[in-house]
């Protein structure tokens, strides 16, 4: 094996494509701050039953594992930083009100969850604390398409569904873990046939609405016919008028392509509604996000918590092309002030400026200049690279 390879869906990024994805990182934690969103650095490892808090069924098999050697116990690489996020506003900060704490970080896989897709994800992401209602999943929900539009993706979308109704029609009926956990897959790849089978042999009104989620998709029409084909729950008619509210208050910033009532994407994780934004015909989706209220209390604090999260490599790849890199090529002559002070106000307005070392006359293409300074009537001044 050769020494430079690298373990597959492992991949290093390269200067254009790592300039554009720290200035896009840049330009969403700057949107969070201003929306009051703060910054918190999670660990890289954690020991594996915090990281795995609320998540074991969706996030195990995606988590790396080893052992400490220090102190002999089970430790994680995180696949995923909300569980830590949740960690930190229900055991350290222990806020009694609202918390907003946004991230970004790599995070690891052990499989790649989609074709051509990378096992070290750049996620960043932000997390909404202490609010029950759905006001804060709009605002959630208003600053994940925020932050794509600071991606440059102008064409996205909102896909929406809610856990907390298959969840209820489940319990309901009182059926056994198992036959939930057939139904759930089942329900995952809308298998119509599967549904049938399953449920046969129980009551009229859960078999009509278990046949009836995977047919619920589409616009908002789907609110009124779920009204009708679902039973006449007070927990499952609360999860449509959230609904029906959120399209209302997203209207003018976000279109909602469809509602879909079978979507259960973290269903042992979220407790109500989940999101994903889509663009431009990627068949994967930008971003991922839901309300998850019960992941705290194994840390002592069950608290409302809704968020989003998103891979910045995802995001380089579906906005605009950058553009190459803009930079200034300076002469080596570190005993010119005037040359070192013009240099140094180039700097000090953002500009990018490249000291052209000795014996490197050859290979000065390979720095990616597009103006030069050149003494011009006793000053310098910038000018075109020929």
């Amino acid at each position: 094996m050769r020494t430079w390879a690298l373990p597959e869906y492992i991949e290093d990024i390269l200067p254009l494509e790592a300039q554009r994805v720290e200035r896009l990182r840049r330009g969403i934690l700057d949107l969070f701050a201003v929306h009051g969103y703060e910054l918190v650095m999670p660990p890289l490892l954690e020991y594996v039953e915090s990281l795995l808090t609320g998540t074991g069924h969706d996030l195990d098999l995606q988590t790396f594992k080893l052992v400490d050697r220090l102190s002999g116990r089970l430790l994680g690489v995180r696949a995923d930083i909300t569980p830590q996020v949740a960690r930190i506003d229900a055991h350290l900060l222990n806020r009694s009100g609202v918390t907003r704490l946004c991230y970004s970080g790599s995070v690891l896989h052990t499989l790649p969850s989609g074709m051509n897709r990378t096992r070290e994800p750049l996620q960043i992401g932000a997390e909404l604390y202490g609010h029950a209602g759905v006001e804060s999943d709009v605002e959630i929900q208003r600053l994940m398409m925020q932050a794509l539009a600071v991606a440059g993706i102008e064409d996205s979308y909102l896909e929406i569904g809610h856990v907390a109704i298959f969840r209820r029609v489940v319990r309901r009926a009182g059926l056994a873990q198992e036959l939930e956990a057939e139904l759930f897959r089942a329900m995952q790849v809308k298998d119509l046939p599967a549904l049938k089978e399953l449920t046969r042999g129980l009551d009229r009104s859960t078999r009509g609405a278990l046949s009836a989620l995977p047919t619920l998709y589409g616009g908002a029409e789907v609110l009124a016919q779920a009204e009708r084909a679902l039973p006449a729950d007070p927990e499952i008619r609360a999860a449509l008028d959230r609904l029906r509210a959120l399209s209302e208050q997203l209207r003018d910033v976000a279109r909602i392509r469809c509602f879909d009532l079978a979507e259960l994407r973290g269903y042992h994780y979220h407790s109500g509604m989940v999101f994903a934004a889509y663009a431009g015909g990627r068949p994967n989706a930008l971003a991922l996000g839901g309300r998850y209220d019960e992941v705290g209390k194994a840390f002592g604090r069950a608290r409302p918590a809704t968020g989003f999260s998103m891979d910045l490599r995802e995001l380089v790849c579906a906005g605009p092309d950058g553009a190459r890199r803009s930079a200034v090529l300076a002469p080596h002559r570190p005993g010119d002030a005037a040359l070192q002070r013009v240099i140094g106000g180039l700097r000090a307005r953002g500009e990018t400026v490249v000291v052209d070392l000795p014996g490197h006359t050859a290979t000065r293409r390979e720095l990616g200049c597009d103006r030069k300074l050149a003494k011009r009537a006793g000053k310098w001044l910038v000018t075109k690279m020929k």
